[in-house]
């Protein structure tokens, strides 16, 4: 009986403090509605443009490399106001593909700085932050390697920095340059449009804590000085000086309608690497800062919202407990009391969230909508994935972690040696897929309510592994016409 009772417990501890993510969630969509037409007064002209430093950090990107530059190249920026770093901690032939490239920007006049670390020490962490030791300019715009600023990038946000002296970050929005490659980029592009629509949009116009997101943003450098620099304790240092700066007073804003457009990833193992980063970064910033947070003069708002930001990644731990605990229960018959249907309903604000920001960007929204069942796939199906990387994240022997970049492919995936193998993940995914089968399999008879619950998880899971599995055969393949052909490698 006491076990009955325990596990009973956790499981509808789990529940509720999913449902207070899920309220946090329509909370964000409550302030997006409010605030959605307070956009930011256009800045007065500027009378003297700052010196803006572009950082470009990049780890063997032998195919992106040089339309990123291309990139930061065309920027419409007084030259002599503008230096270019391209941060290279590559060790394949990309430093020399960036070289011969960079040659030839430097000969039509460009200051492009090719700055080369002796290791990777503090990754992209330390790389941002040598390259700020190296420069002057007030203002740092940063972009990874498959972003693609369009040429009035700067023109569009500087002017912020020059109206508020206590603006310490511009975030832009992220585009989509291969959206609709596969129903992996599909999903992601569902998701990642309702995260700056109406999550970035929300948080910035309320008054509560944003982030920058690592890319297709300008920092002033002051900030980032004063905030106390770049830091590898954790692998998302873009969240953790984002939150250490607007802890010290200085402002953030976010600008919708300035968009980057990038690459997102097409292959399952290497949005599954980026996921289990972020996951890993995040759960170690909230390790980090949540006391901070709390010892602060934030609001009580500002506070509530900064948790629940620094905490999301931990829904996945909750929903693999849930889907855990339930088979037993069904089998002790102790899932009866539960009140699971009203905790369930504040489950609809997420997806409001995806329709709402495709319904704000998209003339053929309802279309683009057809790609939820992915985005469910994606949110639930990597679970596993990263609960590993959260509990990773609190086990402070597992720190210093390692930063596993996203490769970037710019064409088909299956073709490069960037290609990343699929890992153990994808049979624990198969196997929980059929764990949820079973219990879909026992709540036939005594919880059918539960049975599209169940099936859920059994269709996410079932999917992510299939799709891993497939990715693998397309490699293995590819290495075999390589061994046949030599020549071509």
């Amino acid at each position: 009986m006491m076990v009955i009772e325990l596990l009973t417990t956790l499981h509808l501890a789990a529940a509720l403090l999913l449902a207070v993510y899920a309220a946090g969630a329509l909370v964000l969509l409550v302030g997006y509605w409010r605030h959605r037409s307070a956009a930011p007064p256009a800045p007065p002209p500027v009378i003297m443009w700052p010196s803006v430093v572009v950082q470009l950090p990049v780890y063997n990107e032998r195919y992106v490399v040089k339309r990123l530059l291309d990139a930061a190249a065309s920027l419409d920026y007084p030259r002599d106001r503008l230096c270019i770093q391209l941060l290279d901690d590559s060790t394949d032939d990309t430093s020399a593909i960036a070289a011969a490239h960079i040659a030839a920007l430097r000969a039509a006049g460009l200051q492009v700085d090719h700055i080369r670390r002796a290791n990777r020490a503090g990754y992209k962490a330390g790389a941002l932050a040598h390259g700020l030791a190296l420069t002057a300019c007030e203002l740092v715009a940063i972009f990874d390697a498959d972003f693609l600023p369009a040429p009035d990038f700067l023109r569009r946000t500087v002017p912020y920095f020059c109206a508020d002296p206590r603006l310490g970050m511009v975030q832009t929005r992220w585009g989509h340059l291969n959206a609709a490659c596969n129903w992996l980029t599909r999903g992601q592009a569902l998701a990642l449009d309702g995260h700056f629509v109406v999550e970035q949009t929300a948080r910035s116009r309320a008054g509560w804590l944003m982030n920058f997101n690592g890319s297709a943003g300008v920092w002033r450098a002051d900030c980032i000085r004063a905030a106390g620099g770049w830091r590898d304790t954790t692998l998302a240092e873009d969240l953790d000086l984002s939150y250490r700066a607007q802890l010290t007073g200085w402002r953030f804003l976010y600008l919708g309608d300035v968009v980057v457009p990038a690459e997102l990833p097409p292959q399952l193992a290497a949005y599954k690497q980026q996921q289990a980063r972020w996951a890993a970064g995040s759960t170690r910033t909230l390790a980090l800062l949540l006391g901070p947070v709390w010892r602060s003069r934030l609001t009580l708002p500002q506070r509530v919202m900064a948790t629940l930001h620094l905490c999301q990644y931990l829904p996945h731990p909750l929903m693999l407990l849930m889907l855990l605990l339930t088979p037993p229960l069904l089998a002790l018959h102790g899932l009866h009391a539960l009140p699971l249907g009203p905790l369930g309903a504040l489950g609809l604000a997420p997806p409001l969230i995806y329709a709402v920001s495709q319904r704000a960007l998209y003339p053929d929204w309802p279309r683009r909508l057809a790609a939820f069942p992915l985005l469910l796939a994606l949110g639930t199906g990597t679970a596993w994935n990263n609960t590993c990387a959260v509990l990773g994240a609190l086990l402070p022997s597992a720190w210093p972690a390692e930063f596993r970049r996203t490769p970037k492919f710019a064409a088909a995936w299956a073709e490069s040696s960037y290609a990343l193998a699929a890992d153990w993940s994808t049979l624990a995914e198969a196997l929980l897929a059929l764990y949820a089968l079973l219990g879909a399999a026992l709540a036939l008879h005594s919880q059918p309510a539960l049975i599209p619950w169940l099936a859920l998880y059994a269709y996410a899971f079932g999917l992510v592994a299939a799709v891993g599995m497939r990715d693998q055969l397309l490699r293995r393949r590819r290495a075999q016409r390589l061994r046949r052909t030599p020549a071509l490698q």
